[in-house]
């Protein structure tokens, strides 16, 4: 017989794979093999069997051990990481190392841990009981097998020591028993849980038309916040359960399954499979088992749940669609909205994407009728929207960011048994740390930043490379002790906050107060109850959660997004904005948003405030078709770093040389840089990056194409640090 050999996709960065002989019975694609690789062994999965090895036969070693008699993924799922491997131009192996769970990459079985049964052998049949008058446990064990296998645990309740189970597979009258695993059949238990609300008219048509798609579907549902979406999301999901398959729902933080595991729970009676990474690996492999095994109907997670196989896939859902966490931003650089429509293409089901504030791309698809658009423009039952007003905070008294007006204004919704909200965007207690003497800032070494003074552990932290170190002293130019912080952040506002409002208690949630786990989900549970009067909180507390006390929501301080450099910019602050402000009124009673600033004259202020994020979605799009940017163009993004400057700029110059000799050209192609990164040198590292705008993704995908085999050769590729990030969301 011919001698056979896998090739196997290996979580490493090369873009190949590697030919492996197979000595015993043949691996089927997709499977998960452990091979060895240099001085270790590593876990691969077999993407082809193959009689011609790309080498000589003689040099391709044996592989170790098949650990999967089926295919990790499903084949939809499969083709999918294949297909999003060469769309991003990420090595394959990597990519799919990158979204299986760790303890699969480690080669842990790829099946669910099982409960141990037992039951009677054919000995244990023909031994009478009443043999056993002196052994009344042994006897107890027998009598209760002959109704059946039986759990372990079942046993143990009826006081069975192992001792004892021991001693009856000794003498061979009882052997573990493994049930089949089957899938859960939830449509014959379905029921709803809890009293539905009535749906208003515009909800009752988005599920009609969600709900009559045939196949694949794409549609974007627009919601403005507190309209209901959710309810829509639950209405969709009864047909879909009801035909006893499966939900994916995507939520752009961790901080967000809480609350919706809570209220899909509540709604339906099947089993609901969270997904995030605050889950702990063994978890992690149960939930994704749980999935793929048809054990779970639901299954809530964040961007990474993407690529989990389910048996049984009937819609795929993605709240927050517009939130720039959907895009993964190191090693495989992928954007898991984009994925799940290419997901729902595959698996021949409708996707929805749903936002009060639709990312660009998202709502040009939808104007031009490349997903189909539904709204939802009133809030349902009593609630209203909230009054909205800016606040000309020049010249004003400041304590900790708070002027007085809004200090009055907190004071008067409190008294009234009301909760506020008070939105900053800055962690720590200030982001600089100054001389008053000589005006000195503390400013980290390895980055071009300042590091941000954390008051409560008296330290420096750097926040772009992590970097810490005690507060000093005295002033590193000229030896003062006046110190002074500059600027608020939430730290210190929660201090003052303490000071202002004594009779009331604050809560802050942002990633320092929340890493303990468990923490996150133990505020959100006090601020339920009304535990806390005061919510502080960065854009953790910003995001699709339901307070229905909130009756103030204040935006402390957003003047440094207005004028980034960064063409997305206003879109992520406009967004921002509407979701910040979506947290107030969100029940019977009436909300009140209040926005501080020095710059209320500012263009986007006035066009959110008095016209709403729809008209400024329009504007924009109108300046991006003018200026050529995306939706009406797409980027791709080389970034490269390394110790020295001049050496990553010439790598960077060599690119923009190779892409120019492309024998594929286009005159709407353009290439910008290499130039310095917006943040040029951080952890110790030189930044540079060159940009590359195309008119269409296939243009862009044929010049990468050709143009990476090339630049991969280069001799400097291999002395800096260099990556490709295809239509990136951050530019920093």
């Amino acid at each position: 017989m011919m001698e056979q050999f896998a090739q196997v996709a290996l979580p490493v960065p090369l873009a190949k794979t590697f030919d492996y002989r197979i000595t015993e019975h043949v691996p089927v694609v997709g499977a998960r093999v452990k091979v060895p690789f240099g001085r270790q062994h590593k876990v691969g999965i077999v993407t082809a069997i193959t009689t011609t090895p790309s080498v000589a036969a003689h040099q391709v070693k044996a592989i170790t051990e098949v650990l999967d008699d089926a295919p990790l993924w499903t084949p939809a799922v499969y083709h999918l990481l294949q297909w999003a491997s060469r769309f991003y131009h990420h090595p394959l192996g990597d990519a799919m190392g990158a979204v299986m769970p760790t303890l699969l990459r480690k080669g842990r079985p790829a099946a669910l841990k099982q409960q141990k049964w037992w039951q009677l052998t054919e000995a244990g049949q023909n031994q009478p009981v009443t043999g056993l008058t002196r052994a009344p446990k042994q006897a107890r064990v027998l009598t209760l097998l002959t109704h059946g296998p039986t759990p372990h645990a079942d046993l143990v309740e009826q006081d069975i020591t192992p001792a004892v189970i021991n001693t009856l597979v000794d003498k061979g009258w009882i052997a573990p028993y493994t049930p089949p695993l089957e899938g859960k059949a939830w449509a014959r238990h379905f029921a709803i849980s809890e009293d539905k609300p009535s749906l208003n008219h515009e909800q009752a048509m988005a599920v009609a038309t969600i709900n009559a798609s045939d196949g694949f579907a794409c549609v974007l549902l627009e919601g403005i916040t507190g309209s209901g979406k959710t309810e829509v999301y639950l209405n969709v999901l009864e047909p879909v359960l009801a035909r006893g398959e499966q939900a994916l729902i995507l939520v752009p933080e961790i901080g967000l399954t809480p609350q919706t595991i809570r209220r899909f729970e509540r709604r339906f009676n099947v089993p609901v499979t969270v997904m995030h990474s605050g889950l702990n690996d063994t978890e992690r492999l149960s939930a994704w088992l749980a999935a793929r095994d048809n054990q779970a109907a639901i299954v809530i997670g964040t961007r990474s749940a993407l690529f989990t196989p389910m048996a049984n896939l009937g819609i795929i859902i993605i709240d927050e669609e517009h939130d720039p966490s959907y895009k993964q931003q190191d090693s495989f650089r992928y954007h898991a909205r984009d994925l799940a429509v290419m997901r729902g293409h595959e698996e021949k089901i409708p996707v929805v994407l749903g936002s009060a504030t639709p990312s660009l791309e998202t709502l040009h698809n939808a104007q031009t009728g490349k997903y189909q658009y539904l709204r939802l423009t009133q809030r349902p039952g009593n609630a209203v929207t909230a009054r909205q007003g800016v606040l000309d905070i020049k010249g004003h008294h400041l304590e900790a960011g708070l002027s007085a007006p809004l200090i009055a204004e907190m004071r008067q919704h409190l008294q009234q048994g009301n909760q506020v909200m008070l939105f900053l965007n800055r962690r720590g207690y200030a982001p600089a740390m100054m001389c008053h003497e000589c005006g000195w800032l503390a400013s980290c070494q390895r980055c071009d930043a300042y590091y941000t003074l954390h008051q409560q552990h008296q330290e420096l932290r750097c926040h772009h490379c992590g970097h810490q170190k005690r507060v000093p002293p005295q002033c590193g130019d000229c030896g003062s002790t006046q110190l002074i912080s500059v600027g608020v952040g939430t730290e210190q506002l929660e201090a003052q906050l303490g000071e202002l409002f004594p009779d009331y208690n604050t809560v802050r949630i942002d990633r320092d107060n929340t890493r303990r786990k468990g923490s996150l989900e133990s505020y959100l549970a006090g601020i339920e109850k009304g535990e806390y009067q005061i919510l502080l909180g960065t854009q953790m507390l910003a995001k699709g959660h339901h307070f229905p006390n909130v009756t103030l929501v204040a935006l402390v301080d957003v003047d440094g997004a207005l004028f980034s450099n960064d063409f997305r910019a206003p879109e992520r602050l406009a967004q921002l904005m509407v979701q910040v402000a979506g947290r107030a009124g969100r029940a019977s009673k009436p909300g009140t948003v209040i926005l501080q600033t020095h710059h209320p004259e500012h263009s986007l202020i006035q066009a959110l405030i008095h016209k709403g994020y729809q008209a400024f979605a329009d504007s924009a799009l109108a300046e991006r078709r003018q200026a050529w940017l995306p939706p009406y163009t797409f980027l791709s993004l080389f970034r490269a770093e390394g110790h020295e400057d001049n050496s990553v700029q010439q790598f960077l110059q060599q690119v923009r040389q190779t892409l120019a000799a492309s024998p594929i050209q286009y005159d709407e192609v353009h290439i910008m840089g290499p130039m310095p990164a917006p943040m040029a040198r951080r952890a110790g590292r030189y930044r540079w990056q060159l940009l590359i705008q195309a008119p269409s993704r296939k243009v862009m995908q044929q010049w990468l194409t050709v143009a990476l085999p090339v630049i991969q050769q280069l001799p400097l590729s291999r002395k800096v640090r260099w990556s490709l990030d295809v239509e990136p969301q951050d530019l920093s």
